[in-house]
């Protein structure tokens, strides 16, 4: 589907007449930035309007600059230009550098670094502030995990451990779920004691689709890889069901 600027339909009528319609990719693992699953690239674009502008932002990885080169070499046959935020950016750097973009994507790495870099530099707000006005936001691991209350994530000191995200959307997620099933068995556990409410599991390879602040889709909708939802003891995976 292509991006609608504006909606106003009775499923999005509580946002009132002309608000813009929000769109939040939520991807497990893989696409662009690890060279697997193309279909996740042309899932993020098919968000944003013909050969779009897309953002990276590259601070979870520290600004590896190898992970933007993958990156680029994906996406630019499919958009009219791509470009990285400078690693130095400030609040009113990143606006400047927000203005005009049809899609901001955020790579993998370290998600607790990820949020606290946003909220210190102001670049979290520019990012829900262009939220807020259409711009789709796509993101993979740390980038996935990081625009929700909570995430669940592998520390390298502690094992799994909960950090707080930037509560652009409601909820808590954890990726990498088919390549390591103890997340699913933490979720779970995370759930049914009442530090979750609603949260999510994504594989490699998957996507869930969030819009206008609640799930809208999933992909793939059947089979491997797959996307799970998790309620009190009573996990469910929504693709492939």
């Amino acid at each position: 589907p292509i991006r609608r600027a504006y909606v106003n339909t009775s499923a999005a009528s509580q946002r009132g007449p002309l608000m813009p319609e929000t769109t939040l990719i939520v991807i497990g693992g893989g696409g662009a930035t690890h060279g697997t699953h193309p279909e996740l690239d042309r899932l993020c674009l098919s968000y944003a309007c013909k050969q779009p502008r897309i953002g990276f932002i590259g601070i979870a990885s520290d600004d590896d600059l190898a992970q933007f080169r993958l990156f680029e070499a994906a996406i630019r046959p499919m958009a009219s230009a791509v470009t990285r935020l400078h690693p130095m950016a400030d609040e009113r750097t990143a606006r400047h550098w927000a203005e005009g973009l049809d899609l901001v994507y955020l790579g993998g790495g370290d998600p607790v670094r990820l949020v606290a870099r946003l909220i210190a530099t102001g670049i979290g707000a520019v990012l829900a502030d262009a939220y807020r006005r259409g711009v789709p936001l796509a993101g993979v691991s740390a980038g996935a995990m990081c625009w929700f209350d909570s995430f669940l994530w592998r520390s390298p000191d502690a094992g799994l451990a909960v950090a707080p995200g930037l509560g652009l959307v409601s909820g808590s997620m954890t990726p990498h779920s088919l390549i390591e099933p103890e997340r699913l068995i933490k979720m779970q556990d995370l759930v049914d004691s009442g530090a979750f409410f609603e949260a999510w599991a994504v594989d490699d390879g998957a996507a869930l689709i969030i819009q206008n602040g609640a799930a809208s889709s999933w992909y793939p909708q059947e089979g491997t890889p797959r996307v799970h939802r998790f309620a009190r003891s009573e996990p469910r995976s929504v693709s492939g069901v």
